[in-house]
């Protein structure tokens, strides 16, 4: 045993090394083989492991973001030989199936992205011809959103609950430099760009296979290990609410468990689940500040809100989303007992615990930020809540998309349906 924990110590520390010469400007190919010996006889789910612990002593998100670039390089080079698309021995609806299944259809869109951008080589211009058949495989392309999206919400909530936050916000990061490459290829699209197209879709495409790869041979071998039975049929159940990319399973898996169907990782953290526990009946009223309400009605009230509201507690914790017609930003039931830290990318966590801290400081009680997203324009704020005594109890989020709102002109004073 303290063999083994030697040469994981050494492997860790040599991890460091390689990611510090990768900081220093050392290219992929400089230091593949290196790792390569490194890792020889170890399967992925150790070299995430240690990819975990890189990040929880400190060391940035982007810089092992760099390693697991190589970590891929190597996974491709094999890959030659082995085939990328042998179908995983699960059953079909399963969702480390539909990972796979989607990953088929993303990687035929891929080649096919990949010959319109060799036209596009040999091309003075964005012709309308060429234009016209970009726009919608750019718009299919574009349903990658729904994968990552169950990936983030659904998955790494999971994984995170058998320590494993390293590989997810790693993850998280290239997704969001994914999406931001496709991003910047429709607005160059549309402007009739070429140049800058075809280097971001270029960025875009050689970007979403590398995930593919990383999917296949990092994540699904590692949360089909650490993930139970039960938890893979939780991570099913919230996938509707967040959709499918180009492919709805046909099949419904029924996963062979007795246990309860755990709804989301928030039982580890020791609280009641059960919304009857409190007041005994769903049609009991309970007194508030002004009036009372029972709970059919308070999630009746807080569902047809015209707003998208989320409720994370003085501990951090996600408690509460909506869940109405109004829905802004996708959330699925495996956040519910998640840290709000987790819930956000790499790149935007920094800012959420700087509102959250000004908030337990008294610092500060609102911030607020509107942003476009296509074609709505979303006003989102939150909110420090604190209790009679002035305590911190948490945060309210609330998010809406006001560009009804910011058209309204004159005055309408007669009610007009």
């Amino acid at each position: 045993m303290s063999e083994f924990i030697d040469n994981r110590a050494e492997r860790r520390e040599e991890l460091k090394a390689i990611i510090k010469q990768l900081h220093g400007g050392a290219s992929v190919d400089e230091v593949k083989q290196r790792f390569a010996n490194l890792i020889k006889g170890v399967d992925a789910t150790e070299v995430s492991e240690l990819e975990n612990e890189l990040i929880a002593e400190g060391m940035p998100v982007d810089e092992v973001k760099r390693l697991c670039d190589v970590h891929v390089t190597l996974f491709e080079e094999g890959l030659a030989e082995k085939g990328l698309n042998d179908e995983p021995e699960l059953e079909p609806g399963h969702p480390a199936h539909t990972i796979w299944r989607e990953n088929r259809i993303l990687d035929n869109l891929l080649d096919q992205l990949d010959g319109k951008l060799e036209v596009l080589a040999d091309a003075n211009a964005l012709t309308p011809e060429l234009t016209a058949s970009l726009t919608p495989m750019m718009e299919k392309l574009s349903e990658v959103n729904k994968h990552y999206l169950r990936k983030e919400n659904q998955l790494f909530p999971f994984l995170e609950k058998h320590g494993i936050h390293g590989p997810t916000q790693v993850m998280w990061g290239i997704h969001d430099d994914i999406r931001g490459y496709l991003k910047a290829a429709k607005q160059a699209l549309t402007a009739g760009n070429r140049s800058e197209f075809v280097a971001q879709a270029t960025e875009f495409s050689e970007a979403a296979f590398s995930m593919i790869t990383k999917e296949e041979k990092v994540l699904l071998p590692m949360s089909l290990e650490s993930l139970s039975e039960a938890e893979w049929a939780a991570v099913l159940h919230g996938s509707e609410e967040l959709g499918y990319a180009w492919h709805r399973p046909v099949i419904i898996w029924e996963p062979k468990i007795s246990e309860p169907l755990p709804d989301t990782p928030a039982g580890s953290y020791g609280e009641a689940t059960d919304s009857t526990s409190s007041a005994g009946s769903l049609d009991a009223v309970l007194p508030l500040s002004v009036g009372g309400l029972t709970l059919k009605q308070i999630n009746l009230l807080l569902t047809n809100l015209p707003v998208d509201v989320t409720y994370v507690d003085e501990n951090d914790r996600v408690r509460y989303y909506s869940a109405g017609r109004e829905r802004v930003f996708p959330r699925s039931p495996a956040i519910i007992g998640r840290e709000v830290a987790k819930c956000h990318p790499p790149s935007s966590v920094h800012i959420v615990e700087k509102i959250v801290q000004a908030f337990r400081n008294g610092e500060k009680d609102i911030a607020e930020f509107w942003i476009q997203m296509g074609e709505s324009f979303v006003h989102i704020r939150y909110f420090a809540l604190r209790d009679d005594e002035g305590s911190y109890r948490g945060v309210l989020e609330v998010s809406q998309d006001v560009s009804g709102i910011r058209a309204l002109k004159g005055e309408r004073r007669l009610l007009d349906w």
